[in-house]
């Protein structure tokens, strides 16, 4: 079934021009308090068992981690994958038959640098040259963010940018003047949730509160979107039996007799240092 020009109630226009306009968009009050408090409580348990095995959490810079998860570990995964909001973004940008292929999650605590310009991976042919967007990453703060908590600083229409010539994912210095030209800091509160290319230079900024600042991360494939590759979604069979139809036709997943330790192989060695402005 194609996407209708409404989806939802929400509007396949406006989503498609904020993603293909300034790379970012958002939906504010998706998710009541109580629900982000309870993914809150998931991510915190799962950061402290990942912390202890080894490769369990991948550094992203000093005191900020990334740590991959698997989908029946967050007790909210079925009412995030199947958000009306959620679900008219990926159909509308990616088409009918996207995939989910990351569940993850990135904690900057106090004394997280800022990080240098990037983003997430090079640009793929289908970008770079087709301008079509075939994969998108949903963010979600389990915190009120405020300046002082590191929030995610994005440089709009900047997924379309080519870095041929140097670094495919961190920009040459010379192009920050650019970036911070149009640098906008996001300040999302305890139940928004945004939808972005992660194609789209942007970086996070200094963690200067005392407080940490844990968001979840769900990555999206197109069919022909190759994500999938640095991740390892995992379900169990009885988990898989019980999920709704709307959910197992999107997820790229791995089935198993029990769920294995995810190694993670989504580093991204540009991040470790952090800067100090």
């Amino acid at each position: 079934m194609q996407a209708s020009n409404e989806s939802a109630g929400y509007d396949v226009g406006a989503i498609m021009g904020g993603l293909y306009g300034d790379g970012i968009i958002a939906c504010k009050g998706a998710f009541s308090a109580g629900w982000v408090a309870q993914l809150k409580e998931d991510i915190e348990t799962l950061f402290a068992e990942a912390r202890a095995r080894p490769n369990g959490a991948l550094e992203r810079g000093p005191c900020r981690y990334y740590v991959e998860v698997h989908p029946e570990r967050l007790r909210g995964f079925v009412e995030l994958a199947t958000h009306p909001w959620v679900v008219a973004v990926c159909r509308s940008v990616l088409g009918p038959d996207y995939k989910i292929v990351e569940v993850g999650f990135d904690i900057p605590f106090p004394g997280a640098m800022h990080q240098p310009w990037h983003r997430d991976f090079p640009s793929p042919p289908e970008t770079l040259v087709g301008r079509r967007l075939n994969s998108l990453a949903f963010n979600l703060t389990t915190v009120d963010v405020t300046e002082e908590i590191g929030p995610f600083e994005i440089a709009p229409g900047t997924q379309w940018d080519d870095l041929a010539g140097g670094d495919l994912m961190f920009p040459d210095k010379s192009r920050y003047p650019r970036y911070e030209s149009r640098a906008q800091r996001k300040l999302p509160r305890v139940g928004d949730i945004s939808a972005r290319s992660a194609l789209t230079i942007h970086r996070g900024t200094a963690n200067r509160s005392q407080q940490s600042r844990p968001v979840l991360v769900l990555g999206v494939d197109a069919p022909d979107g190759r994500n999938a590759d640095k991740h390892d979604l995992q379900v169990t069979q009885a988990y898989w039996d019980a999920l709704p139809a709307e959910v197992r036709d999107h997820l790229r997943c791995r089935i198993v007799p029990a769920l294995e330790h995810i190694e993670q192989a989504h580093a991204i060695e540009g991040l470790k240092m952090g800067l100090t402005v």
